[in-house]
C-alpha cells in the first residue's frame, strides 16, 4: 500500500485516530485529521500541528472530506456520520486504523472477536505464545492500537489482536491466519442498529480467509455457529458440553483437543486447574486452546501457561476484602450477557453495581438471575431510569448516580460473606472516559475504604 505524498484524512482522535496518524506521517502521507470535539479537548492537538499534520476540530467539513485519497476512520466513529455516508456514495476508499494497520504487519496473524471474553482469550493466548519461545505481539482492540505494533512485528513474530464489530466494520482486505469467534449476543444495538446487522460485522472476520486458514467456533452459541456456512477456512470447535468433531472440549473433568475428525483426542489439562473464575472463562481457555494446538504450541506447555494466567484488568478482578466482604471490578461488563456471565460467577450475596450509558439493551432479561443471586442492584450514570424500570419488580434497587457513592452505599449494606460487584451492562462515556477508567476509580474508591 503506497502512502507516500498521499493525501489522508483521518477522523476522530482516539487513541487509535492517533496512532493511525502518526503512521500515516511516517510514511510520507500528506495527514489531516477531525474530530468533532473542540480544538480547546484535544490535548496531542500541538503535538500533531508541530509534525506537520493539520487539525480540523470542532466540526467535520465535508469539503475536507472530499479532497483526500484516503480516509482512516477511527472505531468510535460511526460510518453514519452524515459526511462519510455522503463521500462514501463517491466512491471514496475508506478504512479503519485497524485495517491500516494489518495492511503492513508482518507474520502469521491470530485475530479473536466475540461479544464477551475476547480480552482475556486474546491476552492468554498472548501469554501462550510467549511461553512458547515466540516473538509474540497483543494488541488491537486491547493495549496497542495495530499500527503502532508494525515496526515490532517481522516474519517470525505472531500478532494477537482483539477485534471488535466496530473495527470489523471497516475491514476490506483483512485476513487471519486464525480467527476466533467466542459467540455473539446482543451488544452496541445503538451503533449497528440491529442484531443482525451486529452479527454481520462480527462474521466479516472470516471473510478474507481460505482453504489454508483456520476458523475457531463456539458449538454452543447459536448465531456463531452460523458463520461456519460462509467461510472458506477450516472449522474447529470448542464446547464446555460434548465431544465435537474437531476443536477442543470437556470431556469428565478435562479439556482435550482433537486435531482430526476421527482422531485420538489428547488430553490437555484437568478443568480444575484453569485459575480464572466463572463457566464463561472455561469456554474463553477452550477457545484459546483449540487456536494455540493449531498454530502448534504443544498441550504440555499450554496448561503450564494457562495455570499460570492472573485474570485480566477489569475481568471479574478481585480488590480486596474488607470485613469479609469481597470486591471486584469487572467494568469491562459493558453489555447484558457480560453482566449475566459476572453474575453467575457468585453463588449470591451480591451487591451490583449497574449503569452507565445505554446501548439499547434488554436489562429484563437478566430478572431471574438476579431474583435468584443478587440483594441490591445499585444504579448509576444515564442508565439508571430504565434500569429501575425493567427491574423494580425483581430485586431491590438503589440509585447512586455516581461511583463514589455507589461504593459508599455498598459498605454501609453488605455484611461478612457479600460480594460488591461492578458489573455495569452498560458502556462508560456517560461519566467516564472508558471502562478502564470506570474501573480503576472504582478500585480507587474500594481500596480507600
Amino acid at each position: 500500500m503506497e502512502l507516500n505524498n498521499k493525501r489522508v484524512l483521518v477522523v476522530g482522535l482516539g487513541k487509535s485516530g492517533l496512532a493511525a496518524a502518526r503512521f500515516l506521517k511516517e510514511r510520507g502521507a500528506r495527514v489531516t485529521v477531525s474530530d468533532a470535539r473542540s480544538a480547546t479537548l484535544i490535548a496531542e492537538l500541538p503535538g500533531l500541528v508541530a509534525q506537520g499534520i493539520a487539525v480540523e476540530a470542532g466540526s467535520h467539513g465535508l469539503l475536507t472530506f472530499r479532497r483526500q485519497d484516503l480516509i482512516v476512520v477511527s472505531p468510535g466513529v460511526p460510518m453514519s456520520t452524515p459526511e462519510l455516508k455522503q463521500v462514501r456514495a463517491m466512491g471514496m476508499p475508506i478504512i479503519g486504523e485497524f485495517e491500516l494497520g494489518t495492511r503492513f504487519l508482518q507474520g502469521e496473524v491470530v485475530a479473536i472477536t466475540g461479544s464477551n471474553g475476547k480480552t482475556t482469550t486474546t491476552a492468554l493466548m498472548g501469554e501462550i505464545f510467549k511461553a512458547d519461545g515466540r516473538a509474540t505481539l497483543v494488541g488491537g482492540n486491547i493495549g496497542r492500537p495495530v499500527t503502532e505494533m508494525v515496526a515490532e512485528s517481522s516474519s517470525s513474530s505472531w500478532s494477537v489482536l482483539e477485534v471488535s464489530s466496530f473495527q470489523l466494520e471497516t475491514t476490506v482486505d483483512f485476513k487471519s491466519r486464525i480467527a476466533v469467534v467466542l459467540n455473539i449476543t446482543p451488544d452496541h444495538l445503538d451503533r449497528h442498529g440491529s442484531f443482525e446487522a451486529y452479527a454481520a460485522a462480527k462474521a466479516r472476520i472470516t471473510e478474507r480467509q481460505g482453504p489454508e486458514d483456520f476458523l475457531v467456533l463456539n458449538a454452543e452459541d447459536k448465531p456463531t455457529q452460523m458463520i461456519a456456512a460462509n467461510t472458506k477456512a477450516q472449522i474447529y470447535w470448542f464446547s464446555p458440553r460434548r465431544r465435537v468433531k474437531q476443536g477442543a472440549f470437556v470431556h469428565g473433568e478435562s479439556i482435550f483437543f482433537l486435531e482430526h475428525e476421527g482422531g485420538k483426542p489428547e488430553a490437555v489439562m484437568p478443568v480444575a486447574e484453569i485459575p480464572l473464575a466463572g463457566a464463561h472463562n472455561v469456554e474463553n481457555v477452550l477457545a484459546a486452546v483449540c487456536a494455540v494446538r493449531l498454530a502448534g504450541v504443544s498441550s504440555a506447555l499450554i496448561r503450564a501457561a494457562v495455570a499460570a494466567f492472573h485474570a485480566v484488568e477489569h475481568r471479574l478482578e478481585f480488590v480486596r476484602e474488607l470485613d469479609g466482604v469481597r470486591y471486584f471490578n469487572d467494568s469491562k461488563a459493558t453489555n447484558v450477557d457480560a453482566t449475566v456471565k459476572a453474575v453467575e460467577s457468585f453463588a449470591g450475596g451480591i451487591h451490583l453495581i449497574l449503569g452507565g450509558k445505554d446501548k439499547d439493551s434488554d436489562y429484563a432479561a437478566m430478572g431471574p438471575l438476579l431474583r435468584e443471586r443478587v440483594k441490591v442492584v445499585i444504579t448509576i450514570g444515564s442508565a439508571a431510569e430504565k434500569i429501575e424500570r425493567q427491574l423494580s419488580d425483581v430485586v431491590k434497587i438503589e440509585r447512586a448516580e455516581t461511583m463514589e457513592r455507589a461504593v459508599a452505599l455498598a459498605r454501609r449494606t453488605a455484611v461478612a460473606g457479600d460480594t460488591v460487584l461492578l458489573a455495569p451492562a452498560c458502556a462508560s462515556f456517560d461519566q467516564f472516559e472508558n471502562y478502564e477508567h470506570r474501573g480503576r476509580v472504582f478500585k480507587e474508591l474500594v481500596r480507600g475504604l
